[in-house]
């Protein structure tokens, strides 16, 4: 059609060309595999551009339009191209073609003269690159996006093993790259990737097929396959593949190139036998305005002989009713087409506009390809009340549809939208259910590993075959395909093996309810009953010569800490918490140091009573200060705790125990150095006792303390070297119960030596607890020793009681002295 400005057209009326020999040995090209499709889409260029002209949107300028056909062939495309007659005026720009491959050489060639090309389905992200191709536009996204938009709808339904089959195109081999990079971020694996000859009349193209349909039915662990062939392609592979019962219901994810079409033929098969299929088509327009225009269209094969595609159509169809010939082409409408075709056209018509404002364009001031160009990289035109413009690579990112195929009585919907993909936000948004069956098709190459469990791949294999392993103690995987366990907090939690949770520890400490506790607690009781009972009998025969000679107020001292030393064993039990932990080793500490004390002190007692040395005596007499010795001692040992609880207080600390599900709860004593040095404390003032004692172990019958003192003395040593490598090597729930044993025969030991014998004198042989028993064994017996030179006594024959007695009575008359 004629015009001010020409626009060119290239579109594949024909999917493939025919070569033959002529008999001179030279070649004759002729196309064949008429598409309809592909003529309704060059009707829409030609509806679209009488649009623009009837509007008089250029003013008194008209568009006109030169059509060609490339024939889905590279090289007939070139031909035609050049080899056209040119239009008057010359053709200012080109759109199309379709196929990436074709627009890339033919682009080449129109950037000689700087005429801007826009394809309305060349998708290849190798035209984005404006130094190669600097007149190339289009009004798609490149397929980068689309690559994308397949890997959201495989992760979306957990498909990480598919098989692929693309040509060997330019668009074939950049798609399946870019689906490749893609996969692989997204731990999606190809089974196999078959690649068939782009050009259909490739005598090699059945051998591919048949080496397809073989991994296609070879690989049954693959029920998902993607595809980047074209129309004819996918016709020839569905008739060969579905042969085979194996391949049949697969699920397709069908790219923009095929997703929508209506030329594939599957003869005797229907959809059922071929699966699902689905895929991503570019945004649809609204085809209203260009139904009616198909509507309105004079099938009359004489008055279309301006388009030599449309004549031959009519021609052939010339026989049928109108309302048939134009059911046919508006069945073989693309709903994406009518969008970027249209956009095409409305922005030549933009820049055409915005060039021609305040100029003269149809007679003096002609434009020129380099000015169109330019104007419509910065061009913004509108369509359906939404503005659009190319990017800085000459993309119009419209976005995706998602479409599924659907089975009517009489033919394949392939018009019905699931969901859209957004390339600027990258989403995938489902608008229907229809896919939510899909789900429960698995395409993998290895089962999913469940939670508890992490993907170990296998030697050599795809990251996607893996075998699981279950997680080790105290690790815990709690997501499907886990590629890693994660550590538990080893402190408070533990997980057993293939676990997919950590679960809390139970918190272990010796409670009161323990068994071994309990018996604990009642010996604790019982010796601080007995220790009162002994108070009260003291107390209660103060005046008798045995308590008068056991120093009495020293003894009730003495009984007071040992009882103070049963009740610090009830802190060690029970629940740990920071004033019981600071409490109980004070506590022992303190009240065992004022027991040895007191213990001390009586045993000074028993050297100044038998030092018979005039000169010593006077000394001993003079440094004999119980209450004094008693304090002195115990701030010694009040000095180590203070500085214990102020530089390393003890405190409730956790501990792991040898059964993983449980955690120790324990008081940490923090200083083992400060915990011994209070324990080497009392250790060194039992050890004077000890030695005191031990010299007066030979004493008179009637007074034998120092031979209980020793045995007392000795239980505490044997007991408390015991007890420092058993406290440090044992760990666990009944440490505090080691020490609590300790402290408590301790306690016993110098409970029972210091006044059980006594309280059995007091109570049963209350004859011999009298002053006058002393005195009659005094004149019952006479003095039968006599004193040598060196101060000591001798001892006749027979006299052996006297000199026992005598010491007794002189011991009884130094307590009350001294006390």
């Amino acid at each position: 059609a004629p015009g001010d400005v020409i626009i060119g057209g290239l579109f594949p009326i024909h999917e493939s060309v025919n070569v033959t020999k002529r008999d001179d040995g030279t070649e004759s090209i002729s196309c064949d595999r008429f598409s309809t499709a592909r003529l309704v889409q060059s009707l829409i260029m030609v509806h679209a551009v009488e649009e623009v002209n009837k509007n008089h949107e250029l003013g008194n300028l008209t568009l006109g339009y030169s059509i060609l056909d490339s024939c889905s062939d590279v090289t007939t495309a070139l031909n035609n191209t050049l080899n056209s007659k040119q239009p008057s005026p010359p053709v200012l720009a080109v759109i199309g073609d379709y196929y990436s491959e074709i627009s890339i050489a033919v682009t080449r060639q129109l950037n000689l003269e700087h005429i801007p090309q826009i394809s309305y389905g060349a998708t290849s992200g190798l035209l984005s690159d404006k130094v190669r191709f600097p007149s190339f536009m289009r009004t798609v996204p490149e397929d980068d996006h689309q690559a994308e938009a397949i890997i959201k709808i495989l992760r979306k339904h957990q498909w990480n093993w598919v098989g692929v089959v693309t040509t060997d195109s330019d668009y074939g081999r950049y798609i399946a790259d870019r689906l490749l990079q893609h996969a692989t971020n997204n731990n999606i694996c190809f089974a196999f990737t078959s690649v068939l000859p782009d050009v259909l009349s490739d005598k090699r193209l059945d051998e591919h097929i048949a080496t397809t349909v073989k991994s296609i039915t070879e690989n049954t662990n693959v029920k998902v396959i993607v595809s980047f062939a074209k129309p004819y392609h996918m016709t020839k592979l569905f008739n060969c593949l579905l042969e085979d019962a194996r391949g049949r219901e697969k699920i397709w994810v069908a790219s923009d190139i095929w997703s929508d079409s209506t030329d594939i033929n599957l003869k005797q098969w229907n959809l059922s036998d071929i699966g699902t299929v689905f895929g991503t088509t570019l945004k649809s327009g609204n085809s209203t305005r260009f139904k009616q225009y198909l509507r309105n269209l004079d099938v009359n094969p004489d008055h279309q002989k301006n388009n030599t595609f449309l004549y031959n159509f009519l021609k052939e169809h010339q026989q049928d009713p109108r309302d048939t010939t134009t059911e046919v082409l508006m069945k073989k409408i693309n709903p994406y087409a009518v969008l970027s075709i249209e956009l095409a056209v409305r922005a030549i018509a933009k820049a055409v506009v915005d060039l021609c404002n305040n100029r003269d364009c149809k007679t003096s001031q002609r434009l020129e390809p380099g000015e169109l160009r330019g104007a419509l990289r910065n061009a913004t035109f509108h369509m359906d009340g939404k503005n659009y413009m190319f990017d800085s690579r000459g993309d119009l990112n419209s976005g995706y549809d998602v479409i599924l195929w659907r089975q009517t009585p009489t033919s394949v919907d392939v018009s019905y939208v699931v969901a859209n993909y957004s390339i600027g936000t990258q989403d995938l948004t489902f608008i229907s259910h229809a896919l939510s069956s899909q789900g429960e098709v698995i395409s993998r190459c290895s089962e999913s590993c469940k939670p508890g469990y992490r993907k170990k791949s296998a030697q050599g294999q795809p990251v996607c075959c893996y075998e699981c392993e279950p997680c080790p103690v105290n690790y815990y995987s709690n997501t499907i395909d886990s590629t890693e366990c994660h550590l538990c907090n080893i402190t408070t939690e533990y997980s057993s093996n293939g676990s997919d949770k950590c679960h809390l520890k139970e918190t272990v400490f010796l409670k009161w309810t323990d068994p071994y506790n309990c018996a604990l607690l009642a010996f604790t009781a019982l010796g601080a009953l007995l220790t009162i009972v002994v108070g009260i009998i003291f107390l209660a025969h103060w005046n008798t010569p045995v308590v008068r000679a056991s120093v009495g107020p020293i003894c009730i001292l003495l009984l007071f800490s040992l009882f103070c030393t049963f009740v610090s064993v009830i802190l060690f039990g029970g629940k740990p918490n920071t004033k019981q932990c600071q409490a109980r080793q004070v506590l022992f500490g303190l009240s065992f140091t004022l027991c040895v004390s007191c213990i001390m002190v009586k045993s000074f007692k028993i050297i100044l009573a038998f030092e018979f040395d005039p000169s010593v005596k006077r000394v001993l007499k003079k440094l004999y200060q119980p209450y004094i010795i008693i304090a002195v001692c115990m701030a010694g040992q009040v000095v180590i705790c203070a500085l214990w609880l102020s530089l390393e207080s003890p405190r409730p600390d956790w501990a792991p125990v040898e059964n993983k599900e449980e955690r120790l709860h324990f008081c940490n004593e923090i200083s083992y150095v400060k915990f011994g040095v209070m324990l080497g404390y009392i250790g060194i003032l039992a050890l004077i006792c000890f030695g005191v004692a031990f010299k007066g172990r030979k004493l008179p019958q009637c007074y034998n303390d120092a031979k209980f003192i020793t045995f007392s003395m000795l239980i505490y040593f044997i007991c408390w070297i015991i007890f420092g490598p058993v406290y440090v090597t044992v760990k666990g729930t009944y440490l505090p119960a080691v020490e609590m044993v300790v402290i408590l025969i301790s306690a016993y030991g110098i409970l029972f030596c210091q006044f059980i014998t006594k309280c059995y004198i007091i109570l049963f042989k209350q004859e011999a607890n009298t002053e006058s028993a002393f005195r009659e064994s005094l004149r019952n017996y006479s003095l039968s020793e006599i004193k040598n030179g060196d101060g000591n006594w001798v001892s006749s024959p027979g006299t052996h009681g006297g000199i026992e007695n005598i010491m007794c009575f002189h011991l009884l008359l130094v307590s009350e002295e001294h006390l």
